[in-house]
C-alpha cells in the first residue's frame, strides 16, 4: 500500500466516495480515508437508503391494513413484525455498502478506515485501532458530510431522545413519538412510524412546514398529513427535552409540557468537520462551520477542496455527487460544472414532494415576472386508475421568454417525474417544448404536460 498519491478523499459518502471513482477513472492514485467500517456515509448507513426502504415497508403494512379494500382485496390477521422490516431495512443498505467496497477494488480506490485530520495542505494522518499513519498527496478532498443539529436545552440521550439514527431502529412502535422540526428527514420518519401505529405531533418553530419550498407546496403537504393523521403545532419554541421515568417531556415556550415516548430531533444538519484540523492549515469556514470554497471548489488553501454539506449550497446527496465529479474533473481536464438551478429536492412522504428551481416567492422577491400552469392529479387518468388522486403538478415559466424557471410537484411518483423537469431546464426549455411533447398515456408524466400546456391556458382535460 502506498503513502503517496495523487489525490486523498476525506470520506467515503456519496460525494466522496463517487469523487474517489471519477478521479481513479481520469487516472488519478487515488486513496479515500472513512472512518466507518462500511462505506457510504452517512445518505448510505444511516439516511437516505435505510429511511426509503422503511417508508416503502411501512407504506405497503399501511396498503394492507387500510386500502386493500378499495381494490377489492379483503385482508383479516395482518401482524406487524417490526424485526423483519428492521432486518430488511439492514440488509438493503449491506448490499448497497458491499456494492461499493467492490467499485473501490473495480477502480483501484485505495481505501484506509480510520479518523482523517491534516496535517499540511498535502499530509493527512490516519488514525485507527491499529496507530497512526500519515499519507500524503498533491491534493485533499474533504468530503465529510454532516451530523444532526441540536438545540439548547435537548437531552440527548441516543435511545428516547435522538436523532435520524436512532429513529431508524426503534424496537418497537412509540405509543406517541414528538417530532422536533417539520424538514424532510422530521416528516419522512414520521409517517414511518405514524403508519406503523405511533401518534406523532410534529413541532415547528417557523410558521410552515419545510420552510423555503414553495408556499403552495408546502401548504398542501401540511394539509395531507394531517387528513394522515400527523399533528402540527407551528410557532413552536422547544425549550427542553427530557427522559423522565419510561418517557420523555418536551417543554415548549408558552404551552403545557408535552409527555410522549420518544423525541426525533430533526432541526437540520451541520458540517462534520469536527477534528479535521482545519485550524492547523488555514482553512477558512464561515460561522456555521461551512468550509468556504471558490468555483472550483478548491479553499482558500491550495491544493485542499472540498465538496458537498461541509461546502455551501444544500444538503443533498446527489448535489455532493455532481460535486465531486465536477471537482476532480477540473482537477485532471480543467473543465466541471455544476447548474444549480437545476438541482432538484425530493421528500419521500406519501404522497412525495419535488422541486427543482425557483419557488413562487423567489421569484416574485426578485422580482422576475413569471407564468403559472398547474394540474391536479385527480384530472389525471393513471392516478385515477392507481388509487392516487391527491396533490399538482406546477409549472413557472419566464412570463417572456417562456423558459422554465422551476416545477414543484406534490403527488404519487413525485421524486421520478421531477426529473423531466430538471432535464428540461438544463437544457433552457420552454413551458411549449414541454407542452408539445408527447407524453405516453396512460402516465403521470401527463401531469406534467397538462402543467405546461397551462402555463398558457391550454389545459386539455381541466
Amino acid at each position: 500500500m502506498s503513502d503517496r498519491y495523487d489525490l486523498i478523499v476525506i470520506g467515503a459518502g456519496p460525494g466522496g466516495y463517487v469523487a474517489a471513482i471519477r478521479a481513479s477513472q481520469l487516472g488519478l492514485n487515488v486513496a479515500c480515508i472513512e472512518k466507518e467500517p462500511e462505506l457510504g456515509g452517512t445518505c448510505l448507513r444511516v439516511g437516505c437508503i435505510p429511511s426509503k426502504a422503511l417508508l416503502v415497508s411501512s407504506e405497503r403494512y399501511e396498503e394492507v391494513t387500510k386500502h386493500f379494500s378499495a381494490h377489492g382485496i379483503e385482508v383479516s390477521g395482518v401482524e406487524l413484525k417490526l424485526d423483519k422490516m428492521l432486518a430488511r431495512k439492514d440488509k438493503v443498505v449491506k448490499a448497497l455498502t458491499g456494492g461499493i467496497k467492490m467499485l473501490f477494488k473495480k477502480n483501484k480506490v485505495t481505501r484506509y478506515e480510520g479518523h482523517a485530520s491534516l496535517v499540511s495542505p498535502t499530509e493527512v494522518k490516519v488514525t485507527s485501532a491499529k496507530g497512526e499513519e500519515t499519507i500524503s498527496a498533491e491534493r485533499v478532498l474533504i468530503a465529510t458530510g454532516s451530523v444532526p443539529a441540536n438545540l439548547p436545552g435537548i437531552e440527548w440521550d441516543g435511545d428516547r431522545i435522538g436523532g435520524s439514527t436512532e429513529a431508524l431502529a426503534y424496537p418497537e412502535v412509540p405509543g406517541h413519538l414528538v417530532v422536533i422540526g417539520a424538514g424532510v428527514i422530521g416528516l419522512e420518519l414520521g409517517s414511518v412510524w405514524r403508519r406503523l401505529g405511533a401518534k406523532v405531533t410534529v413541532l415547528e418553530y417557523m410558521n410552515t412546514a419545510m420552510p423555503g419550498m414553495d408556499a403552495e407546496l408546502s401548504a398542501e403537504a401540511v394539509k395531507i398529513f394531517k387528513k394522515q393523521g400527523i399533528e402540527f403545532q407551528f410557532g413552536a419554541k422547544v425549550t427542553g427535552a427530557r427522559v423522565e421515568g419510561e418517557g420523555c417531556v418536551v417543554e415548549c415556550e408558552g404551552s403545557e409540557p408535552i409527555r410522549c415516548d420518544r423525541v426525533l430531533m430533526s432541526v437540520g444538519r451541520r458540517p462534520n468537520t469536527e477534528g479535521l484540523g482545519l485550524d492547523s492549515i488555514g482553512v477558512e469556514v464561515d460561522r456555521r462551520g461551512v468550509i468556504q470554497v471558490n468555483e472550483h471548489f478548491e479553499t482558500n488553501v491550495k491544493g485542499v477542496f472540498a465538496i458537498g454539506d461541509v461546502a455551501p449550497g444544500p444538503m443533498l446527496a446527489h448535489k455532493a455527487e455532481e460535486e465531486g465529479v465536477a471537482c476532480v474533473e477540473h482537477m485532471v481536464t480543467g473543465y466541471g460544472h455544476i447548474n444549480y438551478d437545476t438541482i432538484p429536492s425530493v421528500v419521500y412522504t406519501h404522497p412525495e414532494i419535488a422541486s427543482v428551481g425557483r419557488s413562487e416567492e423567489a421569484l416574485k422577491e426578485a422580482g422576475v415576472p413569471y407564468k403559472q400552469g398547474k394540474f391536479p392529479y385527480i384530472a389525471n387518468g393513471r392516478a385515477r386508475a392507481i388509487g392516487s388522486t391527491d396533490g399538482f403538478v406546477k409549472v413557472l415559466a419566464h412570463a417572456e421568454t417562456d423558459r422554465i424557471l422551476g416545477v414543484h410537484i406534490i403527488g404519487s411518483n413525485a421524486g421520478d417525474l421531477i426529473a423531466e423537469a430538471a432535464v428540461s431546464m438544463e437544457f433552457g426549455a420552454s413551458s411549449e417544448d414541454v407542452a408539445r411533447s408527447c407524453h405516453a398515456h396512460p402516465t403521470l408524466a401527463e401531469i406534467m404536460k397538462e402543467a405546461a400546456l397551462a402555463v398558457d391556458g391550454r389545459a386539455l382535460h381541466m
